[in-house]
């Protein structure tokens, strides 16, 4: 059997009044919290009690919550009312200003000027802030050194193993140029002895080219007893 329809109306106990309060209350929140999850929206509730308790919830924070309706509310009334438009943007103009000599102001404490008016806290918060900057710097400075000898040694590496080929190629090409000198004078060589085997050959065979012949007839010798008599003997002679 289902639930009877709820009369939507003040709860005349105040103890059912107050449970009730407190059930709706933290269905409400969670609902609340739920929709700024699921939908990523940004939600701020706020709840008085009867009682005048507070009870409020914010997905980022109430006041950020706050500023951002009223400066819907005053956008939308001025779209209405294009009078206010003037004093919205007069008020834009100042806030700028203020917000502009604040940081003209930082700036020159930054640089260690105007520190007359500043309390001990004021220039202990403002030491710290420059010694986080500082840091920061430096941080980034040695990130930067390091990455740039990180690169130097890639690029050494390199060009060291670029040396090692070069070496390679200069000793092949030198024994290349040996062996081939090697070929070159071997051949040369033995084609010398060659033509120098053929001149010592034809020297001994025709005594020179350029030798002189000459044929000379002898007187014949008396014959003797014990060898046959020879009636002409022909003789060379090498002048």
């Amino acid at each position: 059997m289902g639930r009877g329809k709820i009369v939507i109306r003040r709860i005349d106990n105040s103890t059912s009044r107050q449970v009730t309060f407190s059930k709706r209350r933290n269905g409400l929140l969670k609902k609340a919290r739920e929709l700024s999850i699921l939908c990523d929206a940004e939600v701020g509730l706020i709840i008085f009690s009867s009682t005048g308790k507070l009870y409020d919830y914010a997905s980022s924070s109430m006041k950020s919550v706050i500023e951002r309706y009223k400066k819907q509310k005053e956008e939308h009334h001025q779209l209405l009312n294009p009078a206010s438009e003037v004093k919205f943007w007069q008020r834009e103009v100042a806030s700028l200003r203020q917000q502009l000599q604040y940081l003209q102001e930082y700036h020159r404490q930054l640089m260690g000027e105007e520190l007359s008016g500043l309390s001990i806290k004021d220039l202990q918060n403002l030491e710290n802030q420059l010694e986080m900057s500082l840091k920061g710097v430096r941080m980034k400075k040695d990130q930067i050194l390091t990455d740039e000898i990180k690169e130097l040694n890639r690029k050494g590496h390199l060009i060291h193993q670029e040396n090692l080929e070069l070496h390679k190629k200069v000793d092949l090409m030198h024994q290349e140029n040996t062996e081939l000198q090697r070929k070159v004078y071997g051949t040369r060589e033995a084609s010398e002895a060659s033509r120098s085997s053929h001149s010592n050959h034809s020297f001994n065979n025709g005594h020179g080219l350029n030798t002189a012949v000459l044929l000379q007839l002898s007187q014949p010798q008396p014959p003797k007893t014990d060898t046959p008599a020879k009636s002409m003997k022909l003789g060379l002679q090498l002048h």
